[in-house]
């Protein structure tokens, strides 16, 4: 193992099993209920988050500052420590940016690698990265292989509840309700780092085979395959059954959409994540 510390931020939703088993520092994102701050992952748990959410309270969340980022430099440069900051899509959080001006106030061996993604589209970055550490590999090797993983990550997600989708201003509030209505469901990707609708269907079945046929599309057989999922372990278990079913796989890794994207997309949130 090289001399080299893994770090991400809240917005990976890394399982903690695998944070912990590669030694992967997370910096959290701030969640606010009301007058009620939380520190995202940390003090505030996936499945704790959705049921305010479904008591209809509203959360905002906001970026990990500089000063977090500051902390954990200087205490990881202390160590005599290189460091890699892996973050969510700056295009989507000032988070990258506070990183950037953290690193160029400290000194030492600082890198900063931009996935332009969510959830586990970037933790999947991440995990590999820390992987590679373990084996040790070197800092080029390892950025190397993150841009390949940048440039063919293919991510597909759905929401079961519109309204979550219309506060946030990504559709209008007609949208929203005719939507739930018929029960029209928007299917959405990640593309340069932004969020663009990319298909709709009528019911959850249909959802589902939608997504796994997309993802279809775009898996490479080897490469690693996970399903995240907001707090409805029913639905994923069916998602994760048929995509199995279609793919060949057996050994899918499922992780927890957190507050930082449930916050947007609420309770109910599936997405595959896969490498093209």
């Amino acid at each position: 193992m090289n001399n080299l510390k893994i770090i991400c931020d809240s917005l990976s939703d890394i399982p903690k099993n695998l944070r912990k088993k590669y030694d992967i520092e997370m910096v959290p994102l701030t969640v606010r209920f009301g007058e009620d701050e939380y520190k995202d992952g940390i003090d505030l748990e996936p499945k704790n988050f959705y049921d305010m959410l479904r008591e209809g309270k509203l959360p905002q969340t906001s970026q990990a500052t500089y000063t977090q980022f500051k902390e954990v430099f200087d205490k990881f440069i202390k160590e005599d420590k290189e460091i890699l900051y892996i973050s969510g899509s700056s295009k989507a959080t000032g988070t990258y940016q506070s990183a950037v001006m953290a690193k160029n106030d400290t000194e030492g061996k600082i890198y900063t690698f931009d996935t332009l993604n969510f959830s586990y589209g970037c933790g999947m970055q991440v995990v590999k990265a820390a992987q590679m550490a373990c084996e040790g590999k070197s800092i080029e090797e390892i950025i190397k292989e993150l841009e390949y993983m940048r440039d063919n990550m293919y991510v597909v997600f759905s929401v079961d509840d519109l309204k979550y989708l219309q506060r946030g201003g990504r559709i209008s509030s007609s949208k929203a309700v005719i939507g739930n209505m018929l029960n029209i469901k928007p299917i959405l990707e990640v593309k340069d780092g932004l969020v663009t609708p990319v298909a709709q269907a009528r019911g959850k079945k249909h959802v589902f085979a939608k997504m796994v046929d997309l993802a279809k599309k775009h898996y490479t057989e080897g490469m690693g395959i996970a399903i995240g999922h907001g707090d409805c372990e029913s639905d994923m278990t069916k998602l994760r059954d048929m995509t199995n079913n279609e793919l060949r796989i057996s050994d899918i890794l499922i992780t927890d959409v957190g507050s930082c994207v449930g916050s947007h997309a609420g309770p109910g949130i599936l997405g595959i994540f896969c490498v093209k």
